[in-house]
């Protein structure tokens, strides 16, 4: 009688926890696609220069790092950009309190003073002044010659 109770008990405790034939795994979300603007990847590092002023913002992933030829560096925490359709925002505030408002728009540009070009346009507000520039991704920077486009170029197939 003991074997039967507990039989019973299981079947009881079995049919108790049984969903009704629903998958009872966890749902996994999809992961949120990265942030691209112009096919440069906003969450890899980001490289952004100007001229006449000449000036620099790394965006490294946690940090925006600007500086410039007459400039003291100043550096703030990195937010993540908002991207809506051809436009990319993004701020932050300095630890002296500068405010750095970012837009990057997927528009080819020319930075005037080489044979460049580079797939984003930047505006930067640093404070009250207004900076013109432009944008590619840090590893397009270091692939490029001293002409043409600044993009990254595709990995080279395993051999």
């Amino acid at each position: 009688m003991r074997l039967s109770i507990a039989a019973v008990a299981s079947l009881l405790l079995v049919s108790a926890c049984d969903s009704g034939g629903a998958d009872t795994a966890p749902t996994v979300e999809p992961a949120e696609p990265a942030p691209k603007l112009a096919g440069v990847d906003l969450t890899r590092p980001v490289r952004l220069v100007g001229t006449e002023p000449f000036w620099g913002i790394e965006l490294t992933g946690s940090e925006v790092v600007y500086s410039g030829l007459d400039r003291p560096e100043q550096r703030g925490p990195q937010s993540k950009p908002v991207v809506q359709g051809t436009v990319a925002t993004l701020a932050t505030e300095t630890a002296a309190g500068t405010g750095i408002e970012i837009t990057l728009t997927a528009t080819e540009c020319s930075d005037g003073m080489s044979d460049r070009t580079y797939p984003l346009t930047a505006l930067v507000k640093v404070g009250e002044e207004t900076l013109m520039g432009c944008g590619a991704s840090s590893a397009a920077f270091a692939a490029a010659g001293e002409s043409g486009p600044v993009v990254e170029q595709p990995a080279a197939p395993a051999a």
